[in-house]
């Protein structure tokens, strides 16, 4: 029996994006996606022990333990700073590793949410690359599976369409034509015009080049 993908789609890394935020901060504060993520390892985890009896061999389960890893482009946004004082300073912290291709009836999208603090921060610098860290959680229970919204600046930032390059005004239709934009379409592959200066000798543009 083959598997209907269309409605089952394999999970994209790209979709996978990590949330935090400072638990003392919930009340006033939004989660915050980490800029220039590059990996997320989420590895649930739990250990069996087989003990060997007079009646026969038993098995034991421990609790579940969790390894989250993090992986962006080092940068000072607030959160990643946060992350950093999260190491220095105990300080807990909350976590969701939300797809965003996946989405209930409401449209909110699945996340798993979980609270810890961060137990190694590992900063490279190389001369000749962008600054990497590696950051690594002590997640502290059981990860929580459940749905979340997005606001509409997450979205935007996470699915952002097509802008022109000229004003967008007051309101943003996000409809691709903000600018002075036209949406690309499928029809689009392949399609072009050689552009002809002499046919326009007063378009400003080429005045520098």
């Amino acid at each position: 029996m083959a598997v209907d993908t269309s409605k089952y789609p394999a999970v994209q890394g790209k979709n996978l994006i990590l949330f935090a935020r400072k638990l003392s901060e919930a009340k006033t504060k939004r989660g915050m996606p980490v800029p220039y993520q590059t990996s997320i390892d989420f590895e649930p985890q739990r250990d069996k022990k087989t003990d060997a009896t007079k009646d026969g061999y038993v098995s034991k389960s421990s609790p579940l333990q969790t390894d989250l890893k993090l992986e962006f482009v080092n940068n000072w946004s607030e959160i990643a700073d946060k992350l950093q004082m999260s190491l220095f300073n105990g300080d807990k912290m909350e976590f969701w590793i939300v797809n965003y291709q996946r989405r209930n009836s409401e449209g909110k999208a699945f996340a798993y949410y979980m609270r810890g603090t961060v137990s190694e921060d590992e900063t490279d610098g190389d001369p000749d690359d962008v600054s990497n860290r590696k950051t690594t959680i002590s997640v502290e229970g059981d990860p929580v599976p459940g749905w979340t919204a997005l606001s509409e600046e997450d979205e935007q930032m996470l699915a952002y369409v097509f802008y022109g390059v000229g004003e967008v005004g007051e309101t943003a239709k996000n409809d691709g034509t903000d600018g002075g934009g036209t949406p690309w379409k499928a029809g689009d592959a392949g399609t072009g015009t050689p552009y002809d200066p002499s046919a326009n000798p007063n378009d400003s543009t080429l005045k520098n080049q």
